[in-house]
């Protein structure tokens, strides 16, 4: 009765071929946006601002170009990390260049000199696939990592190895620095998020979407139809890691204020955005935004529950915090194997019939 489509009619093809031809799904989306862009930022602070709301942006940003590569052409990426920090070393070389360059341009001008190293490091995925091609983009984030570390242009000669964001502003107001507020540096990531994510689900409902999807389904047929597996597969990284270039110049700009290659690019980063889209959803928009929220979220609610609620030491919190988190992923894998977007899809298709069971 809620979600029942009786009644809505499509008077064009472009109204049938709508991002949300169902009016309750716009009905959400267009809550969604009014409170996340109205309502938050009344009432945002400097916690909520800088443990919640810009982490889940960037990674949710970060997300979205990896499902892009992974979810919908299927080509595994080992080397997010390793994007990510080229994104926010490019973001820091144009800052301390361009001194009064708008920020929302360097963020921007960041995605698409990643997407030029992407295309680059996505030249194997033309001779290799699965397993081979994990190990190649691996490659690509240790050598991104080391390369950022040792050459010292990259980091104007720091005798610590450390960049540093100076203040920036965007449209005359400043999104960096201690001059800005949280409402402008949330605002400011939001956007763009919103922005680019309604450009990627346009983008894999195209021509090329389609390209990327068949490439993923079964190459070889892909080709025999008229794919070009060349232009795909490098397009599909070169999109990916436009998207994730951005997420690393807000990364380093928006949130962290400074960075270090081994420490905030690690691994640790490629592997923390892959369990995003798993447990969110492979080839699912919506599932890169709900595997970022889980894996920002949940981390923080079982610490506060565990040494506020349980009176549970710092340091054994964080051991019990891992080990919930791995336990987490396992059961949403058992459970649901395409993600919590693929629960999502199922609970509105039992809506559609409540409150008769099927």
């Amino acid at each position: 009765m809620i979600y029942r489509e009786t009644g809505q009619f499509k008077t064009s093809y472009a109204a049938d071929q709508g991002i949300f031809p169902i009016a309750q799904d716009r009905w959400v989306v267009y809550a969604f946006l009014g409170v996340a862009f109205l309502a938050v930022p009344l009432v945002i602070d400097d916690y909520w601002t800088n443990a919640i709301f810009l982490p889940f942006l960037c990674y949710a940003m970060a997300a979205l170009g990896l499902n892009i590569l992974v979810g919908y052409c299927g080509q595994i990426s080992l080397g997010t990390g390793g994007f990510m920090a080229v994104g926010a070393y490019a973001s820091y070389k144009l800052m301390t260049t361009f001194p009064g360059l708008d920020f929302a341009v360097i963020v921007v001008a960041s995605g698409f000199i990643t997407s030029a190293v992407g295309i680059l490091f996505g030249l194997p995925s033309l001779r290799i696939k699965g397993f081979y091609l994990a190990v190649a983009t691996l490659a690509a984030q240790f050598f991104l990592v080391w390369l950022f570390n040792k050459v010292g242009w990259f980091y104007n000669y720091n005798a610590t190895g450390q960049i540093t964001a100076p203040p920036a502003q965007s449209l005359g107001i400043f999104v960096t620095g201690a001059h800005t507020t949280a409402s402008i540096t949330y605002l400011f990531c939001l956007t763009f998020v919103v922005v680019f994510a309604l450009f990627a689900k346009n983008l894999v409902r195209s021509r090329i979407g389609r390209s990327w999807m068949a490439i993923r389904d079964m190459d070889i047929a892909a080709e025999i139809i008229g794919v070009k597996p060349l232009s795909t597969k490098l397009s599909a990284f070169a999109v990916s890691s436009f998207y994730i270039g951005m997420a690393g110049a807000l990364y380093f700009g928006v949130w962290l204020g400074s960075a270090e290659p081994t420490e905030a690019f690690g691994i640790d980063q490629s592997f923390l955005v892959l369990f995003m889209i798993i447990v969110g959803g492979l080839g699912s928009i919506l599932g890169s935004f709900l595997g970022a929220a889980f894996m920002v979220l949940m981390p923080i609610l079982l610490k506060n529950f565990m040494v506020d609620g349980l009176a549970m030491s710092a340091v054994l919190a964080k051991h019990v915090e891992i080990t919930l988190m791995g336990v987490l992923i396992i059961f949403f894998l058992i459970v649901e194997p395409h993600g919590l977007a693929r629960l999502w899809q199922i609970a509105k298709e039992k809506l559609r019939l409540w409150p008769f069971p099927y």
